[in-house]
C-alpha cells in the first residue's frame, strides 16, 4: 500500500488519537513536548493560536484542569467538544479584541500549531511559516506572564536561525524539537521557549 493510501485511510497515530477522543494526531506532538519539559499544569492559563481542529486545546484543558483556562482561537470553526474552562473564539488570532486577552491573560503558556496555506514552493512555504512564528511570538511577548512558555511550529528553511534567535532573546531556555509524532517526510519542527524574560 502506498504511503498516500495509508494516510488517506488514517494511519495508526490518527486512529489512536481519535480512539482517545482527539480529532487529530497532532496531540501527540504537544504531549511529547509537555512530557519532556512540563509546560502545562493545573491552574495554568493557556492561549492556543490556530487551534483547529482542537487537539491541542483539548490536551491543554485536561492538563490545566478546571483550575485553569484555555482560550482556543482559529479562523475556522472548531466543532470539538471541550470542558467548560475552554473558550473558543473564531477570529484572526492576531487581531483579537484586547478585552479577550484582558479576560484570559496574562498567559502561562502560548501555543501555536499554525501552518500557512502551502504552495508548490517549499521556500515560500517556509517563509510564510516563519512569518506566523514571528507573529505568534509577538503575541506571546505581549500577553505571556514573566516565566511563561511558548511553543510554535515552524517549517524548516532559511529563516529557522532567525526565528530561533528571536525566541532565545525572549526566553531563558530555547529548544528545537521534531516530536516522534511528526511524519518522517515532514519539514515541520517546533521551537520551545521556556521562562519568558521580564
Amino acid at each position: 500500500m502506498s504511503r498516500r493510501g495509508t494516510y488517506a485511510g488514517g494511519d495508526s497515530r490518527t486512529r489512536q488519537a481519535r480512539g482517545s477522543g482527539y480529532p487529530a494526531r497532532s496531540v501527540f506532538k504537544l504531549q511529547e513536548i509537555d512530557e519532556r519539559w512540563h509546560l502545562l499544569g493545573p491552574g495554568a492559563h493557556v492561549l492556543d493560536l490556530g487551534a483547529a481542529p482542537g487537539s491541542w486545546s483539548l490536551y491543554a484543558a485536561q492538563r490545566v484542569t478546571e483550575l485553569g483556562a484555555v482560550l482556543a482561537v482559529d479562523l475556522q470553526e472548531i466543532s470539538q467538544p471541550f470542558p467548560p474552562w475552554v473558550r473558543v473564539v473564531q477570529a484572526d488570532a492576531f487581531q483579537l479584541d484586547a478585552t479577550v486577552h484582558d479576560e484570559f491573560g496574562p498567559y502561562d503558556v502560548v501555543l501555536s500549531d499554525m501552518a500557512p496555506k502551502t504552495t508548490g514552493d517549499k521556500f515560500t512555504n517556509a517563509a510564510r511559516s516563519a512569518d506566523l512564528v514571528r507573529a505568534a511570538h509577538a503575541v506571546a511577548c505581549a500577553h505571556g506572564k514573566p516565566g511563561s512558555h511558548f511553543v510554535a511550529k515552524l517549517f524548516m528553511g532559511a529563516d529557522y536561525e532567525q526565528c530561533r534567535r528571536l525566541v532565545q532573546q525572549s526566553y531563558t531556555t530555547t529548544k528545537t524539537v521534531k516530536p516522534k509524532g511528526t511524519r518522517d517526510n515532514s519539514v515541520e519542527t517546533f521551537l520551545v521557549g521556556m521562562g519568558k524574560r521580564e
